[in-house]
């Protein structure tokens, strides 16, 4: 099975979904800087772009679930909020090629890490997926997921 990579979801497409799901974390005041790096899983024949966020002393004393995934104390998947995205509206990151070298061996260390723990993760992304579609918002973990049915909606009329 191939290795999960990091990749850097297109802004403006972030900014498109946002108008339909509230979980969708969108800031235009830092849209210059602000980076949306994550894994890309196929799923119920999309794309989905799972978000890495930073760790933060919170995180620390956070419980992993089927929705958190801690990746070390580098970083955290929050499963919950994936997204669908158009293959032409996301792109490798070029870790080696990052030219910070304190970044760059974050970025490595983020993607040694995810791949340890790939099984876990895609397992996971597909119960979360099946568990939003089954429960609507009738139980806390789909209360706090993305609405997949309708971004999905969302990401073929943006493509159409």
């Amino acid at each position: 099975m191939r290795s999960l990579k990091l990749y850097e979801v297109d802004s403006q497409y972030v900014k498109y979904l946002s108008a339909f799901q509230e979980h969708i974390f969108f800031s235009d005041e830092d849209k210059s800087s602000r980076k949306y790096i994550g894994i890309v899983l196929e799923i119920n024949g999309f794309k989905y772009f799972a978000p890495l966020s930073s760790f933060k002393s919170k995180h620390k004393k956070m419980s992993e679930s089927v929705d958190f995934v801690k990746i070390k104390d580098y970083a955290v998947i929050n499963i919950n909020n994936m997204i669908p995205v158009p293959n032409e509206k996301f792109h490798l990151v070029d870790v080696n090629g990052t030219k910070d070298p304190h970044y760059r061996f974050l970025l490595q260390a983020e993607s040694r890490e995810i791949n340890r723990q790939k099984n876990r993760i895609l397992k996971n992304a597909d119960i979360v997926y099946k568990h939003k579609l089954r429960n609507g918002d009738n139980t806390p973990l789909a209360k706090r997921t993305n609405d997949f049915s309708k971004l999905e909606k969302a990401c073929n009329s943006y493509c159409n």
